[in-house]
């Protein structure tokens, strides 16, 4: 990536994070969920999920605070994990829960357990759940409880990522239509 088009890319994430900053709920949904899973929340451990940054996002972090470092993978599984990302992604951790920052959260740590939902056609309907959180993130058992403006703030800041990188927009169809093949064999849809 380019020096003009990585600075752009960190612009592009400062405005992401300035306008995407509601709560998925209007409480805090880890206390919900971290007596269940070994007293972290499911989407601030590395033990369950694993962020992603677009690595000018990663950049844009580190210019701001130490909070975030490169992850480094425990096992096999996650070695798999991170040898399947792109080139421009990196695979990263905070120091946990403890010690957020909210500010400073990533794209991928605000929208968690959400995507956006694309039609066949590629037009962003809603927000989807990454399924293989059902077991054990909370908000996913209780969707009623997300806020109106998380939904608008999470579809508009994917809508803005979409707007400037073609590929991100491509995984993310990708991905719905993977969900729509997971759910039709559930009879779930």
């Amino acid at each position: 990536m380019n020096a003009k088009i990585r600075a752009a890319r960190i612009e592009l994430y400062r405005r992401v994070h300035q306008e995407f900053q509601a709560p998925v709920l209007e409480f805090d949904c880890g206390r919900k969920c971290a007596p269940h899973n070994g007293g972290e929340p499911v989407c601030c451990s590395t033990e369950h999920a694993i962020p992603v940054a677009d690595k000018p996002e990663f950049d844009l972090l580190r210019s701001r605070t130490d909070l975030w470092r490169r992850y480094r993978p425990t096992d096999a599984q996650a070695r798999r994990e991170i040898a399947d990302l792109h080139e421009d992604c990196v695979a990263i951790e905070c120091k946990g829960a403890r010690h957020c920052e909210r500010d400073n959260r990533t794209m991928a740590c605000r929208a968690f357990p959400f995507f956006p939902y694309l039609t066949r056609a590629g037009e962003i309907v809603g927000l989807a759940y990454y399924w293989a959180f059902e077991d054990r993130c909370w908000v996913i058992s209780n969707l009623g409880v997300v806020t109106p403006r998380f939904v608008r703030e999470c579809i508009d800041a994917f809508a803005l990522v979409f707007a400037a990188d073609r590929l991100e927009y491509e995984v993310h169809l990708r991905l719905a239509a993977d969900m729509r093949r997971v759910f039709a064999r559930r009879n779930a849809i």
